[in-house]
Parts: structure tokens; C-alpha cells; sequence
């Protein structure tokens, strides 16, 4: 039996449809329906059981489990907004310490999610401590779990790897709120305003020119069910496409699919802003110091870990993304 934490949420969801494409239908889905709208990811999943996080952590303290294969941990609070440091260290930290105390003690290989969030504002994003300052307590506490993984690697009874995701888009993310990504809210707001609206020049940047290390969640499954068959190199590792892009590039590939389905052609980016449909606001003045202005994974240990497939450029993915939300999938 595989585990999967967060299933029914954004990555986990996606995860469990990457099984289930390699033929893996016993999958203990774990997550938190309060808010029951998440349902809808499981839905054309294949699982055999699901199971409410309060009451998997429960058995894994109790050592109640059935005999586990592997543990893909996606589940966690991941609004880097969120002030209560309380919530998010227990939610976040304890709970994957939980886990990776049940997995070494059961010999149970665990892949965990971390985050980009640990660099901080950057620039630099290397895995080594040198350069990681998170800038919040949903950052820190990825942070924090990733150093007791360094501090047991070497002694480790199972592999434990931990992928810090960098900007993830794609399907099942719609009960994300105001955290899903800048695609989705794009799409959105260009079918319900007729246009994509950006932030303006800031930190050095140029109007909608931040860039961000934007990833399909499809490339981020494919690392780890790369990483389920292949965990012979424990340890942290970026996940991310190590290509850096602007949000222009975002908006771009949005607007022209949705102008591509209604027949018309794709327009360059100076055309775009000329007709009105991609506008810029000025950066908020409460995110100024606070704010990633550039991300972009160095990827050279997840190469060397034996990763080689490509990964989906921003035009290639976001437009595959709209055109699979447009087809209601």
C-alpha cells in the first residue's frame, strides 16, 4: 500500500492520478475534508481507502498501520500568509517529524513536500544552509524539518527525500482560494474582465517582469514517482524547472490560448498591453521588502540524482493548463 497526505488537495491529487497511471490502485488517501469541496480531486481517482489526517496521526503514533510500501507527504498548511505560528509548526513540522519517525522506525521509505520558501527573498537558491532565510513561519517550518533530515542523513534505516517545490500551477487547484496560482487567477480574471492585470516595475524589474521558477504540477508528479523508484540518494532537493520567467510570460500564454480558442491569433506582448488586455497596478506598498521578486531552482542535484526528463517552459504548460480547464478537466 502507498500513502499519500494531502490527497485530496492540489499536488496530492495530481500525485494519485500519477499512480494510478503506473497501474498502483492501493493508495491510503489521508487528508482533511472539513472544508468538503476538496472531494471533487478524488473523484476520478482509484484509491482503496481513505482516511482523516487526525485519525492517521493517530495510528501512526499508535502503530496501528496496515504494512506501507511508501509515504508520499503532501499534506500541510500552505498559505505563506498564515500568522499562527502554533498551527503551522504543529501542522507542518511535527506532523512530518511524526511521519519520519514512523518511517524509519517501520523501514518505510518517505518522500515529503518542502518548499521554495525556505530561500527566502534569495537570490540565490542552492540547497545549502548558507543560503536559506525564510521570510515566514510556513517557510521556516519547511526549513526546520529539512535540517532533521540533514542531521540523520547517513543513519537513515529507509530513504527520506524532500522536494521544495518551487511555483507549482495546474489542474486541481481550484478550492486554492487566493493561493492558487497566478495561471488560474490570470484565466479567471481575463474571462470575467477581459483583461490580466500585473503588478508594476519594482525591485529592478520592469512592469510585470518579476520572474518566478514556474512549474506544471505535472513535472513536479514525475519527480516524485521518480523518486519512489529511485530514493538510493536521500536528501533535499529543488523542484523546480531551473528556468526563471517573468509573470508577463504567465499572462501571455493565458490571454493568447483563450484568444487562440475564440479564433483569434496570438499577439506579442507589446500588442497585448497596446489593446488593454494585459494592464499593470502599482506594487503594493505593503509587499515591498516582502516580496520574491526573482526565483529560480539550481537544479544540478536533482540532475545528478539521475532526473533527466525535460521540463514544461511556461508557454508549453500554461497553455496546456488553460486548455484542460476549459475542458472542464
Amino acid at each position: 500500500m502507498i500513502i499519500v497526505t494531502g490527497a485530496a488537495g492540489f499536488i496530492g491529487s495530481n500525485i494519485v492520478q500519477g499512480l494510478n497511471a503506473q497501474g498502483h490502485r492501493d493508495i491510503l488517501a489521508v487528508d482533511d475534508l472539513l472544508e468538503g469541496d476538496k472531494f471533487v480531486n478524488l473523484v476520478d481517482g482509484q484509491i482503496a481507502d481513505y482516511m482523516d489526517k487526525n485519525e492517521f496521526r493517530k495510528r501512526v503514533m499508535d502503530r496501528s498501520l496496515p504494512p506501507i510500501d511508501a509515504i508520499l507527504h503532501q499534506g500541510a498548511c500552505s498559505d505563506t500568509t498564515e500568522r499562527n505560528g502554533a498551527y503551522m509548526m504543529d501542522n507542518n513540522y511535527r506532523v512530518t517529524h511524526e511521519l519520519f519517525d514512523y518511517s524509519q522506525q517501520q523501514r518505510i521509505p518517505l518522500i515529503y513536500a518542502s518548499s521554495a520558501a525556505v530561500y527566502g527573498a534569495g537570490p540565490d537558491y542552492v540547497e545549502d544552509l548558507k543560503y536559506e532565510k525564510p521570510l515566514n513561519v510556513y517557510g521556516y517550518s519547511k526549513f526546520l524539518f529539512d535540517q532533521v533530515l540533514r542531521r540523520y542523513l547517513g543513519k537513515l534505516t529507509a530513504p527520506v527525500i524532500g522536494l521544495r517545490y518551487f511555483n507549482v500551477y495546474g489542474p486541481r487547484e481550484q478550492h486554492k482560494g487566493r493561493m492558487a496560482s497566478v495561471a488560474f487567477h490570470n484565466m479567471n480574471q481575463f474571462l470575467s474582465e477581459g483583461h490580466v492585470r500585473l503588478f508594476g516595475g519594482w525591485d529592478g524589474y520592469p512592469d510585470g517582469g518579476q520572474q518566478r521558477d514556474f512549474i506544471s504540477v505535472h513535472d513536479a508528479v514525475a519527480v516524485n514517482l521518480h523518486f519512489l523508484e529511485n530514493h538510493d540518494q536521500p536528501g533535499v532537493y529543488n523542484c523546480g524547472t531551473g528556468r526563471a520567467q517573468p509573470f508577463n510570460d504567465v499572462a501571455m500564454a493565458v490571454v493568447n490560448t483563450l484568444r487562440e480558442e475564440q479564433g483569434e491569433a496570438a499577439l506579442p506582448l507589446e500588442e497585448l498591453v497596446a489593446k488593454g488586455l494585459i494592464r499593470y497596478i502599482p506594487f503594493p506598498d505593503d509587499l515591498k521588502g516582502r516580496y520574491q521578486s526573482y526565483t529560480q531552482a539550481d537544479t544540478t542535484q536533482l540532475r545528478e540524482a539521475g532526473y533527466t526528463a525535460p521540463m514544461r517552459d511556461v508557454q508549453t504548460g500554461v497553455s496546456e493548463y488553460v486548455r484542460a480547464l476549459r475542458a472542464g478537466k
